[in-house]
């Protein structure tokens, strides 16, 4: 294996100014992600995808390889995290480098540890995988949850069926959390998504999936880094 991590960390966020470079109990947020991945020993290179001066001056400075700015086009909004994964495999096509895999870390998942990343890459190898997604248990049932007409009635909402059935009796649902991707280059390119088919998923606890997206992410994030019982949460 060869792997080849991407950080993406794009500068403006408008939810959470800065949030990439904000800190977390200590340290800049994206420095956790960092660090993980440079823990990691089949890592081959951890690089941030980045348009911003500061952050890439940050990346660098913990460790992790910015060879160059992301274009303004994408850098916008309308930019997706596979164009960005695409436009890094190209500039090390360019300097004659070639990775087998890609593994794909959001630093808005700072929780996410090297131990998670491991057993990433142990199943992938265990089940020659083309790619293995991050998952995490729902906190509630998609059972329990529907649409709502403009008049806000209730009529139908909740099958019959499940009505009558305890919450601890429901079929568990698991959703993506955005920590994890990681796929072999050719079937990214082929397939061009990051769930082709011969995906399997790595289950993480709850603790380790939290996703910042606003203040509210954030300062729970800071309870799980600060506290040393967590069972109550």
């Amino acid at each position: 294996m060869s792997i080849l991590a991407i950080i993406p960390a794009r500068a403006n966020s408008k939810r959470l100014p800065n949030k990439n470079i904000l800190k977390l109990a200590g340290k800049p947020l994206i420095k956790w992600t960092i660090d993980s991945a440079l823990q990691c020993n089949d890592i081959s290179k951890v690089m941030v995808s980045t348009d911003s001066p500061k952050i890439a001056e940050l990346a660098t400075q913990f460790g992790a390889d910015v060879p160059y700015l992301r274009c303004a086009e994408l850098s916008g909004d309308t930019a997706s995290s596979y164009d960005v994964v695409i436009d890094a495999i190209s500039y090390y096509r360019k300097t004659g480098k070639e990775f087998k895999d890609i593994l794909l870390l959001q630093p808005t998942s700072p929780l996410r540890d090297v131990k998670d990343i491991n057993n990433a890459i142990s199943l992938y190898r265990k089940r020659d995988a083309n790619a293995v997604v991050s998952v995490v248990e729902c906190e509630h049932s998609p059972l329990w949850c529907n649409t709502l007409p403009d008049s806000l009635r209730m009529d139908n909402f909740i099958n019959d069926e499940i009505k009558k059935t305890r919450s601890q009796d429901l079929p568990k649902y698991y959703q993506i959390n955005g920590a994890i991707y990681l796929i072999k280059t050719e079937s990214l390119l082929r397939e061009k998504t990051f769930i082709p088919k011969k995906t399997f998923a790595l289950i993480m606890s709850k603790k380790n999936s939290v996703d910042i997206d606003d203040y509210y992410d954030f300062l729970r994030a800071e309870v799980f880094c600060n506290e040393d019982k967590r069972s109550f949460l």
